[in-house]
């Protein structure tokens, strides 16, 4: 397992590191020894792949990064770094150069969009009493109610940044596609991963929360591509 690439898991927006816990134990089941997960500001698109791209510095080897939703563009995004071996894309944006995760989200315009709300600093919330059926579905109510009372509002200016050099271009990468998705389109989700070249991707039955929901499908798509990555 030591020749496996440090994974380093990207969260999105409403969620932090701790939306990867279930990953994390999974992988942690699966031998992996080396992982770390990010915790962003979510101010704007360079600032958070800034503080991916220092968190990628401080590792000595290959780096597999790991991106869900928003996650997805920030991994797009500072993936360019010479020790990154690879991305992982889970329910993703996958932005080519010059996109934005908004303009995706123009293209279909999810079945969760009218439940987001600004607020009067710029913050834009997935409204709490609507986060179990916009986010996670397929979660407990219980699950649901935590997930929305601690979610972590992006500043909806970030929504309009775009991306520069798009990483998945020289870098292989990997792609899980929710099916069941409120919070990103799954037509825009089979758009991007058609397009990377991606070394495998999977549909699964699942919410927007399929790294919270179905997490021993994630940890196995990660592995699997930690794996192949190793043999490199």
């Amino acid at each position: 397992m030591s020749d496996k690439p440090t994974v380093i898991l990207v969260h999105g927006f409403w969620g932090g590191a701790a939306h990867w816990n279930k990953v994390i134990i999974e992988l942690t089941r699966m031998g992996h020894t080396n992982i770390h997960a990010v915790e962003l500001p979510l101010t704007s698109l360079g600032d958070d792949a800034e503080r991916t791209r220092k968190m990628v510095a401080q590792q000595s080897g290959p780096v597999l990064l790991v991106g869900h939703s928003y996650g997805g563009a920030v991994i797009t995004e500072a993936g360019n770094a010479p020790n990154v071996a690879g991305l992982v894309y889970i329910a993703a944006f996958a932005p080519d150069a010059g996109e934005s995760p908004g303009a995706i989200t123009q293209e279909h315009v999810p079945l969760a969009a009218a439940n987001l709300a600004l607020d009067s600093d710029g913050y834009l919330w997935v409204k709490p009493e609507l986060f179990h059926e916009s986010f996670c579905q397929d979660l407990t109510e219980e699950e649901g109610l935590v997930m929305g009372i601690t979610q972590k509002a992006p500043l909806a200016s970030t929504f309009g940044d775009t991306i520069t050099a798009p990483a998945w271009k020289t870098k292989p990468s990997w792609y899980q596609i929710s099916t069941d998705d409120r919070m990103i389109a799954p037509e825009n989700q089979k758009r991007m991963s058609s397009r990377l070249g991606a070394r495998k991707i999977i549909s699964l039955d699942a919410s927007h929360a399929s790294l919270a929901s179905q997490q021993v499908e994630v940890a196995s798509l990660i592995d699997e591509a930690a794996t192949e990555l190793a043999k490199n």
